[in-house]
């Protein structure tokens, strides 16, 4: 048996299937039974676009009004309360600027080379050379005289050379060089979205998870940028894959985003969707997003729920070496059902006015799942990142993360493989050198989840240039 570590908590192992469905279902009924949700007058209310806008980096947040009724609100609480008449009525506030109109087909290629070298513990000192390829074409409707609110996605990705993956935590340090075991270089998805003009999205088809990820607000990783560490820039769940074939459907209503998505279970990696086609059951989210303020800056809490119906675990994700033995020797697998709650915050600090959406912010998240047949039973980070304000054109990230195997895999394994939980802390600062070109410094401390190895350091650099 494994030593418990401080983290985890008695009454979570005895009572973990009724805690975490009953924690999540009491957030969810909280979070729908407050009237404010749907009223989109408030002050603290900030527009989906702002507040997109302000997290990609791409408008200055302190220069907008949450609304105009917020804006009305300021100006009155600001007044005396016996006003004098004014000589000369105040300047208008400027106009918020349109954002440009979509183009009819959009291609974005972003390449990313890597090094890195562990420095401690007992993985080789051997420096490690590899790199990531990964493209982004979006043609809409309206170019071959369909709707323009319909959009084809293609999402080609290529890898090559070998990292440290594996060597110190047996969680990938190298989120853009994770792939299943075995698995070749490339990969293509492919998708259609259809927008309405409420905001609300569908799209069906193979969709990348590492993209959803990246759009996270503060944490924004997705193996070119931000976090390397899987357990930063893509959260492992063991529910949902790195690759999915499905249908995701987000609605943004107000403060709230809403989403749900149906997909298959299994990783889609090298496949297109056809080959499995739902054998392993159906996997299914339901999310939803508030918008939050913070002495007028965004930020954004989230409450998912995500499961499926798979009777065994997921194969095709969990490494080889973890791999229980079959039944009935092993007792891990004998469950039916996945049921995950994934909660997360994500909170700017400080944005800055001289420099249009840069800021930082803070990043948390936790997962806990009913464990057997999910090979994770909890999952959880938090941190800051952001831009120094001495140079806004930079990116800096200071996280901590840490994630536990189920008890009844932990056990099954436990006469060839002692394991025991995971835990790291990874800092990097990204220079940059001109727009779309950077260079990334990256330092990763693990003490890894396989018992026997000592607590690893290992330093890397990315280059990375988006065009």
């Amino acid at each position: 048996m494994r030593p418990r570590k401080g983290l985890r908590v008695v009454t979570y192992l005895s009572s973990r299937r009724a805690g975490v469905l009953g924690f999540a279902v009491s957030a969810l009924a909280l979070s729908a039974a407050s009237p404010a949700l749907a009223d989109t007058s408030s002050d603290s209310v900030i527009s989906a676009e702002t507040f997109e806008l302000a997290a990609s980096g791409d408008a200055e947040f302190a220069a907008l009004p949450a609304d105009e009724n917020a804006a009305a609100n300021s100006r009155v609480a600001a007044q005396p309360a016996n006003p004098q008449p004014q000589a000369q009525a105040p300047a208008a506030a400027p106009a918020r600027p349109a954002p440009p109109p979509p183009k009819d087909v959009d291609l974005r290629v972003v390449a990313s080379q890597f090094i890195d070298v562990p420095v401690s513990g007992d993985a080789r000192s051997l420096a490690r050379y590899s790199g990531r390829v990964d493209g982004y074409l979006e043609v809409r409707g309206s170019f071959y005289g369909g709707p323009s609110n319909l959009t084809l996605k293609l999402r080609p990705e290529y890898t090559w050379g070998k990292t440290s993956n594996g060597e110190v935590g047996l969680i990938p340090g190298n989120t853009a060089l994770f792939r299943p075991e075995g698995a070749g270089d490339f990969d293509l998805s492919a998708s259609v979205e259809y927008r309405w003009n409420s905001g609300a999205t569908l799209e069906v088809g193979k969709i990348n998870v590492l993209d959803i990820s990246g759009q996270l607000p503060i944490v924004a990783s997705d193996g070119h940028f931000g976090f390397q560490n899987l357990g930063l820039a893509l959260p492992p769940t063991a529910v949902v894959p790195n690759t999915l074939t499905g249908a995701a459907l987000q609605i943004p209503k107000g403060k709230m985003i809403y989403r749900a998505w149906v997909y298959d279970p299994d990783s889609q990696y090298q496949r297109t969707g056809f080959e499995t086609a739902f054998e392993s059951g159906v996997g299914f989210m339901v999310a939803a997003a508030r918008r939050t303020t913070v002495n007028r800056l965004p930020g954004v809490v989230n409450l998912a729920i995500v499961g499926s119906t798979r009777d065994s675990f997921a194969v095709d994700i969990l490494p080889r070496a973890l791999t229980p033995p079959p039944q009935p020797f092993g007792t891990f697998g004998n469950e039916s059902g996945e049921l995950a709650m994934q909660l997360s915050y994500y909170q700017f600090v400080k944005m800055y006015p001289e420099a249009r959406g840069k800021g930082w912010g803070i990043l948390a998240r936790f997962q806990a799942s009913m464990g057997d047949p999910t090979f994770l039973d909890y999952s959880g980070y938090f941190g800051v990142s952001g831009n120094p304000r001495f140079r806004p054109q930079d990116r800096f990230g200071l996280a901590y993360f840490q994630y536990s195997l189920t008890d009844e895999l932990v056990d099954d394994i436990a006469f060839r493989l002692g394991i025991e939980d995971e835990q790291g802390v990874e800092a990097f600062y990204t220079y940059g050198f001109a727009d779309g070109l950077g260079l990334t410094a990256n330092v990763q401390v693990v003490d890894s989840a396989i018992a026997f190895r000592s607590t690893g350091v290992t330093v890397g650099a990315r280059l990375t240039a988006d065009f």
